[in-house]
């Protein structure tokens, strides 16, 4: 990968990149003592968050990480997060989040793929990045956030050189989530992040006095992604704690810190909208969103009758594109039900066959992309990001259909469909009508070979009380929503579903355990 050189310029031309390192100086600058985050009731202001981030950038400087190196961090949700985040990029350097549920071999990959040689934790995380390092060579700097990360912010020594970053220069490295297969390191830039940041800011109709809950782990673009609006405006951002998600404590969250726009994976807003108490709270809700997984017409509704007066938003879209593609506006979340929305605004969207032809309204086919929120590449592979942008357009891998005013309905994930006897089974259509059974908590569709049918369909389902389940008693809701072909012809019990941190349904697992290989 080119990742063009390194240029000392003067200031105040290096201020005008429009990034969030420059963000961040200049809110430190006009509103030095306003809170930018608050994690567990302890406010961070912007001159804080600027002088620490910028100490840290100093500390990293004189370790030896510079202009385009890959600094990992493995960490839960804290402040110093996006501390570590900014001071590694004012170097010019590359930020990759990694997701801390891996294994040590599997972080050893990225560590391998993406030639990362520092890397940053916290105290309840070191014993995993101990055994990476133990694994995998290459991470000579480890920084530890609650062991020497605040010696390394107090440390005096010479303080880096300024250096300018173009609009395209790399500021992360986004490992997708691997729900197929190896994950691929989607290289995102500062441009890419402002147009996520405005996309989101429009979606929402955010202000700078909007008090936004980042809940996703920060290692996933929906994390990172949440917070770049924030950092463009000036607003505050309240950082909530990772670990088993509990809804009364999030609500808690929500009311004590008076929080006016949240964003949650569908089957966390499931759990929240079954909170007991959840209408009798003195909220402040003035847009809720969801979306890195699909949602079910059950929970969606859910949504719209427990939050009636807050902006009901979907946002859909993907690692590589920043990641917002479509929105589906408060207006229209009742009269589009099950819509993802429309393509956003800045970039350009097609619905195509496999040989990269229009398909009409109401056809199946693969959304393809261009526009600025695009990554640059898939770190490291040529073939993959090759295969990516084939006929010059990013292909998303997800199967849609669109009607005649333009809004985007999900069918399935390309890689998902299921060929079944010449007929094509969209899993999310049978996941959606078994979503609706009311002794059905979460269910996923994956295929399972057949001598006959080549495939069949796999119900894998979690329950949501003790009463037994069987193929007979779904029967009369498949008659009546899908046709015969696509009724499930197996049914797997499961306590719950496997899911990555991002929430989405791991069905490589799924295959693994109850499909195809079996």
């Amino acid at each position: 990968m080119t990742l063009g050189q390194k240029t000392a310029v003067a200031e105040p031309l290096r201020s005008r990149r429009n990034h969030w390192v420059n963000q961040v100086a200049i809110h430190a600058q006009m509103r030095p003592d306003a809170p930018a985050f608050r994690y567990l009731g302890t406010d961070t202001s912007w001159k804080q968050l600027h002088d620490r981030s910028e100490a840290f950038a100093d500390a990293l400087a004189r370790r030896g990480v510079g202009w385009g190196d890959r600094v990992l961090i493995v960490m839960l949700n804290h402040v110093e997060y996006i501390e570590a985040v900014l001071g590694i990029n004012a170097l010019g350097a590359i930020a990759v989040p990694v997701n801390f549920r891996l294994t040590p071999p599997e972080i050893g990959y990225i560590v391998a793929d993406s030639g990362a040689r520092a890397v940053v934790t916290d105290s309840t995380l070191a014993p995993l990045v101990n055994a990476v390092r133990a694994q995998t060579p290459g991470l000579d700097t480890c920084i530890v956030v609650g062991g020497d990360y605040e010696d390394l912010i107090a440390e005096q020594g010479e303080p880096h050189a300024p250096v300018d970053l173009p609009e395209d220069t790399p500021s992360l490295i986004m490992y997708t989530s691997g729900t197929t297969g190896s994950p691929k390191g989607a290289v995102l830039s500062y441009g890419n992040l402002q147009c996520q940041a405005l996309t989101a800011i429009r979606a929402f109709e955010a202000v700078s006095d909007d008090i936004a809950l980042c809940a996703a782990p920060m290692f996933h673009i929906a994390g990172l992604g949440s917070i770049a609006p924030s950092l463009l405006l000036g607003g505050l951002t309240v950082v909530h704690p990772l670990g088993a998600f509990n809804a009364t404590e999030l609500l808690d969250a929500w009311e004590r810190d008076k929080v006016t726009s949240v964003f949650l994976v569908p089957v966390q807003w499931q759990a929240v909208c079954a909170e007991p108490t959840v209408r009798q709270r003195k909220l402040y809700l003035r847009a809720i969103s969801w979306g890195a997984a699909p949602a079910s017409d059950t929970v969606l509704k859910a949504m719209s009758d427990t939050f009636p007066e807050a902006r009901n938003v979907a946002v859909f879209g993907q690692t590589e594109m920043s990641p917002i593609t479509c929105v589906l506006e408060g207006k229209d979340a009742l009269r589009k039900l099950g819509s993802v929305g429309k393509p956003i605004p800045t970039i350009a969207a097609r619905v195509v066959d496999d040989n990269m032809n229009d398909v009409a309204p109401g056809e199946i086919g693969e959304i393809v992309y261009r526009g600025p929120t695009m990554m640059a590449e898939y770190w490291n592979k040529p073939e993959a990001t090759a295969d990516a942008f084939a006929g010059g357009w990013f292909h998303s891998g997800d199967l849609v259909r669109q009607d005649e005013e333009g809004f985007i309905y999900v069918v399935d994930r390309k890689k998902d469909m299921i060929i079944s006897g010449g007929e094509n089974i969209y899993c999310a259509e049978v996941e959606n009508v078994l979503f609706a059974h009311p002794k059905i908590r979460e269910a996923a569709v994956i295929g399972r070979s057949d001598d006959k049918w080549g495939e069949v369909p796999v119900a894998v389902v979690a329950l949501a009380g003790d009463d037994p389940i069987s193929l007979g008693d779904l029967e009369p809701m498949l008659n009546d929503n899908l046709a015969r072909y696509k009724h499930p012809k197996h049914l797997v019990v499961v306590p719950e579903l496997p899911r990555n941190a991002s929430g989405k349904v791991v069905k490589h697992q799924l295959r693994k355990d109850y499909g195809s290989a079996i």
